[in-house]
């Protein structure tokens, strides 16, 4: 059993938890991720990791209020607990090396990117991040996305706040006054991925895309979470979840994760009826 030991709305379908898992916070990297179960009858469902503190052995998370077990998570409260959480799994982002580095994150997939972000400043690396979202109401962690880059463009679709547009808007500006950088990562979206991707393509700067299609066991047996990535087959769990996003096929991604959509609003449905009727 893992304990909550934070626990903090970020906008209305956001939440933040920080959970007590000592053995997972001292091997943890940015850009892995873990798998839990709410209870003992619950779904495994991948997360990536967003935060971690080797010191307090704690493990930060940020999810997404979209399906029945994310709400039951946020049903749960500061000292409850959770049934599993198995980690850190996948490969971590590779930062080595880097000297100049674009971040581009998408709405909750910018809980993803500030943990590289973070990591890449820590080291010495000039960070520029582009951060987008729907609306303001939407908006996380741009205090932090602030203290981790030289450079930081806040982009809200409806202009809301920030700058009005997508995250290619600065992108391209950027690159059309002859900015280079060692690598762009871009994390969101798949949409919003294959966009930043093709913005990036002219320039030849290496593209990094995270990947977070559906996972159960986390250790490539299942299959669940296959891809073509240059013409291959590939799994996020144990090959990703980074990928060079020039090879990635942004449609065959998009096409299964949408296999499960309806499934999932009913289960959703189902499980808010619960509650509402506890």
């Amino acid at each position: 059993m893992y304990r909550i030991t934070l626990k903090k709305p970020l906008n209305p379908t956001v939440t933040m938890m920080d959970i007590e898992a000592p053995l997972v916070a001292a091997k943890a990297k940015p850009g892995q991720f873990i798998i839990l179960r709410t209870d003992e009858d619950g779904e495994r469902i991948p997360l990536t990791i967003a935060g971690y503190d080797r010191i307090a052995g704690t493990v930060r998370i940020i999810f997404q209020i979209v399906g029945a077990t994310t709400e039951k998570l946020n049903h749960k409260n500061e000292g409850d607990f959770i049934e599993d959480f198995v980690g850190p799994l996948g490969m971590p982002t590779e930062i080595e090396g880097l000297k100049k580095v674009c971040i581009v994150g998408g709405g909750v997939g910018c809980a993803i990117a500030l943990p590289i972000a973070q990591a890449l400043h820590e080291m010495g690396c000039e960070v520029t991040s582009v951060i987008g979202f729907r609306s303001k109401d939407l908006l996380i962690l741009e205090d932090e996305f602030k203290a981790a880059s030289e450079k930081l463009f806040v982009m809200t679709d409806d202009g809301s706040y920030g700058r009005e547009g997508n995250v290619c808007v600065p992108l391209n500006e950027m690159f059309a006054a002859g900015e280079k950088f060692d690598k762009v990562i871009t994390i969101g979206p798949l949409i919003m991925m294959k966009f930043v991707v093709a913005a990036v393509k002219p320039t030849g700067i290496p593209c990094t895309v995270s990947m977070n299609p559906i996972m159960i066991d986390g250790t490539g047996m299942c299959g669940g979470c296959r891809l073509v990535v240059g013409g291959k087959t590939k799994f996020a769990c144990v090959d990703g979840p980074d990928f060079d996003g020039y090879e990635v096929d942004f449609d065959s991604a998009m096409e299964r994760g949408t296999m499960y959509r309806d499934f999932e609003r009913h289960a959703h449905e189902d499980t808010c009826n619960l509650f509402k009727k506890a």
